[in-house]
């Protein structure tokens, strides 16, 4: 059993939903990365969504395009964030760790040279934004020859054969956006994404995670009493950026949001 499958078994085992952060590697700076991944961990997260910095982030909101720009400007590679992940893992064993970027930075590397690197780093999932699973066939075998879950993106505007599609090549979980739009956007409806998430359970058992317009404590408290996850992104990034040159207030103010994220959610 895969680390994350392992993850949403334990929890579903004491009803439990997961809480996925996501940060951006190298923002504000590489040594920045690793402690809050632990920071993370501390305060309730059970999977971390690591963002590889990339220079045309199209699906990323404000927030989150700042983060990738501020880690570029420390020269932050697919390499470098693999080898953040070689070094939480030193400390850390059970926590899975998702991947989330974009297709150019692993073509540069190369399918086979990435997944191998991304197994022997300790890397569990990765969900590439801009390669559907109809032109991904060589990256997602290279990827299962590695045993990294290929992860996929639905929207609200994805039909039952997409659905299908989708269930159909990817592992681990699977990623439903819950707003039309980039990351970060506004207001959620609870109805429609539960209604999408029983269209998408019938065609899967895979758990289904929530993203996109989760900012605070209710609205993943909402999520949660009907996702398997809860994936939060452009709140943490953006009290990064707040207290950008303040690592000690970094870690201090996204721990205490993921702590009231976690406390919300375990209350349903």
């Amino acid at each position: 059993m895969s680390r994350i499958a392992g993850c949403f078994a334990a929890l579903k085992e004491n009803n439990k939903t997961a809480l996925i952060p996501f940060i951006t590697a190298g923002d504000p700076q590489r040594e920045v990365t690793v402690p809050l991944m632990h920071t993370l961990v501390e305060q309730g997260a059970d999977i971390i969504e690591l963002g590889v910095p990339f220079s045309d982030p199209m699906a990323d909101g404000p927030v989150i395009q700042r983060a990738s720009e501020r880690a570029l400007e420390n020269n932050m590679s697919l390499g470098d964030v693999l080898e953040v992940v070689t070094e939480f893992r030193k400390t850390n064993s059970a926590t899975p760790v998702v991947l989330m970027g974009y297709l150019n930075p692993i073509e540069i590397m190369g399918y086979e040279a990435f997944a191998a690197a991304a197994q022997a780093a300790g890397v569990d999932g990765v969900l590439t934004v801009d390669i559907p699973p109809e032109e991904g066939n060589d990256l997602i075998n290279a990827m299962r020859a590695h045993e990294l879950d290929p992860i996929y993106l639905l929207a609200p505007t994805s039909t039952e054969e997409r659905i299908r599609k989708i269930t159909s090549t990817a592992s681990g979980f699977v990623y439903y956006v819950s707003l039309k739009g980039v990351t970060g956007a506004a207001n959620l409806d609870v109805d429609a994404v539960s209604a999408k998430l029983d269209a998408i359970r019938q065609t899967t058992e895979m758990p289904v995670g929530v993203g996109f317009g989760i900012k605070d404590a209710a609205t993943a408290k909402a999520m949660a009493a009907i996702a398997d996850a809860v994936v939060v992104g452009s709140a943490i990034v953006q009290r990064v950026e707040d207290n950008a040159g303040d690592t000690a207030a970094i870690q201090a103010s996204v721990g205490e949001l993921i702590a009231e994220i976690r406390t919300a959610i375990d209350a349903n």
